[in-house]
């Protein structure tokens, strides 16, 4: 059996191979699969906490791709233990509950007046960037 053939017959027979990048585990399957990130969370010294994956306040995760906001949203949102789903950077119905949640936490906790909508946005970001009103 040639190689080729061999590996059409483990796709045939659902078996598959994972690759493994600084954190990530990428099926090489021919279904799309998102990765799934590391978090590795961290506050310097200003109180700022971050993730490593994006380091702004503006840009909002999107609920089709991946992007290093959402993978950096998700990480945070674990961070303060709410369950954001898989860290795979696409802002799906679970980061939005946990986004929502966090919402609904600020605004009791300090009357942020944030919309609950479960999009990280301008308003949502620096209430997960600086702990005081997610962890007090």
């Amino acid at each position: 059996m040639t190689l080729t053939a061999v590996r059409k017959r483990a796709i045939a027979l659902g078996i598959s191979s994972l690759v493994v990048l600084s954190g990530a585990v990428i099926s090489n399957v021919g279904t799309a699969h998102a990765a799934t990130y590391a978090c590795h969370v961290g506050i310097d010294d200003r109180g700022y906490v971050f993730a490593g994956y994006y380091i702004g306040t503006t840009v909002q995760p999107s609920s089709t791709s991946v992007t290093a906001a959402g993978k950096e949203a998700q990480c945070l949102l674990q961070h303060y233990g709410l369950n954001p789903g898989t860290v795979d950077g696409i802002f799906g119905s679970k980061s939005q509950a946990a986004a929502k949640r966090a919402q609904q936490i600020v605004n009791d906790k300090c009357d942020a007046g944030l919309v609950e909508d479960g999009k990280v946005g301008p308003k949502t970001w620096p209430y997960l960037r600086y702990e005081y009103c997610l962890t007090h």
